[in-house]
Order: C-alpha cells, then structure tokens, then sequence
C-alpha cells in the first residue's frame, strides 16, 4: 500500500491531516512570533514590553483601613481615659482615708493620656501600612516592633520614676493604650484586604 492510496482505510489523524507536533507539545512552546504565556505576568498588547509582574500579595482597601485605623484609635483613647480616671479615682479615696499614707496623683491627667493613646494608634496605622508596602511580613514586624515599645512604655515609668504610685500607674496606662494597638490594627489590616 502506497501512503496516497485511495483504497487505504481513513482515520481520524489521516482526516485532519498528518500533525508534526503533538497538541500538548505545541501549546507548552509558542509558535515563532508569539510570546510564551506566563501566569506570572501580566499580558501586554502586541507589540510592547511585557508589564511588570504579577503581585500575589492582597491589596488594602484604603478606605476600609483608614476606618479602621480611626475605630481602632477611638477604642485606645476612650480605654486610656477609662484607665486614667479609674486610677485617679483610686489614689483620691486613698488619700481620703489616709490608711495607706499618701499617694501621688498621675503625672497627666486622664484627658492628655487619652489624645496620646489616639495618636499613637493613628502612627501605628500608618507603621502598618507602611511595613505592608515594604517587608514581606508586616503583621510579624509590627507585633515585634509594637511589643518592644510596650514593653519600653511600661518599664521605663517603673524605673525612672521616684514615686512608686505614680510610676505604677503611669506603667498600666500605658499598657492599656499599647496593647489595643498591638491586636487591633492588625485585625483591621487583614480584615481590609482585596484578593485579587
């Protein structure tokens, strides 16, 4: 049998005609002139540079954290106000009754505790963001970072201070403005991302 043979039985390769390169070979490998498709970059036009490529990373919604953030200060100012006046209220009873000797009254007075505690959150906010852009792992920079000023915030009024009950004080209302910071901006970070 010859290979134009009319007499020769027909097949399905034989009908679409003889194919050199399998199907699965000439999709894996573009033909000449084509650029090879890459699912990690973006395509571009015919005819220009490939684009830059593709981040797998989420994007924030600016809105949705920027709301957020500001939640997450009232929260860290309203609890350092809170803090603030409970203690005072505590040192003024003790000295009413005098059985515990005297106790200093706090350095500041609960109102400037709670617009350092705003601010601090709407920096720490933006160290978040900041750190989103450009590390591969903020929320873990962030939690270090943040620990080590809590931590910072809270020894250095113990042990600088001369009177014990102002420093005491003074210690806990820090932590109280450090550790919504800590949990929170992350939690509003994550909860504003877009998949992309």
């Amino acid at each position: 049998m010859y290979p134009n043979d009319p007499n020769k039985p027909r097949t399905a390769r034989y009908d679409r005609g003889y194919d050199p390169e399998p199907q699965a070979y000439s999709q894996s490998y573009p033909q000449q002139g084509q650029q090879p498709a890459d699912q990690y970059y973006e395509a571009a036009p015919a005819g220009q540079p490939p684009r830059r490529p593709k981040s797998n990373r989420p994007q924030v919604n600016p809105t949705m954290f920027i709301g957020g953030v500001l939640a997450t200060a009232i929260v860290t100012g309203l609890a350092a106000w809170l803090v603030a006046w409970l203690i005072r209220l505590v040192i003024e009873r003790v000295n009413e009754t005098g059985k515990l000797g005297v106790w200093n009254p706090m350095a500041n007075d609960e109102y400037w505790f709670a617009v350092v505690a705003f601010l601090c959150a709407l920096f720490a906010g933006a160290l978040w963001y900041v750190l989103q852009l450009a590390t591969p792992s903020p929320n873990q920079f962030f939690s270090w970072i943040v620990g080590l000023l809590i931590i910072a915030a809270v020894l250095i009024p113990l042990l600088l201070s001369r009177d014990w009950t102002t420093g005491i004080s003074t210690a806990i209302i820090h932590a109280v403005i450090g550790l919504p910071i800590m949990f929170l901006v992350p939690a509003m970070g994550t909860k504003s991302m877009e998949r992309r």
